[in-house]
């Protein structure tokens, strides 16, 4: 069987919240939403919101924020410095941009306000 990698949903407490985060941020397009979903075209994936049920839901404290092991990847195109800067401007929390050994990218991490975490990576095309 072949696959091709469609969709990565994940389950969210506040789908608005979220979609306008990635929409501002991130510049994604809404392709459909309702009151429990939103789907965003990020390219060759899309990336679903789904509210999390409400059984679920009146066991979390509010504030609460995930930990999970999934990372989204963003590629982008502008210098990675510019773009963390433009993103702590606007109060996203990120971390320092880091690169590896033999590595042609930069990297840098950030977290959405219900803590997944995601990464921005550009080329190397200039030094930091």
């Amino acid at each position: 069987m072949k696959a091709t990698f469609d969709t990565l949903i994940l389950y969210v407490q506040n789908v608005e919240l979220l979609k306008n985060f990635y929409v501002d941020h991130f510049n994604l397009k809404v392709i459909e939403e309702d009151s429990i979903w939103a789907l965003l075209n990020a390219g060759s994936v899309n990336i679903g919101l789904h509210k999390i049920g409400d059984p679920y839901l009146e066991q979390i404290e509010e504030g609460y924020t995930f930990d999970n092991n999934t990372k989204i990847v963003f590629e982008i195109e502008t210098d990675i410095e510019s773009a963390r800067n433009e993103l702590t401007a606007r109060n996203v929390e990120m971390r320092a941009i880091k690169t590896f050994e033999n590595y042609g990218f930069w990297l840098c991490d950030g977290t959405d306000p219900e803590g997944n975490v995601f990464q921005l990576k550009s080329k190397k095309t200039n030094n930091i």
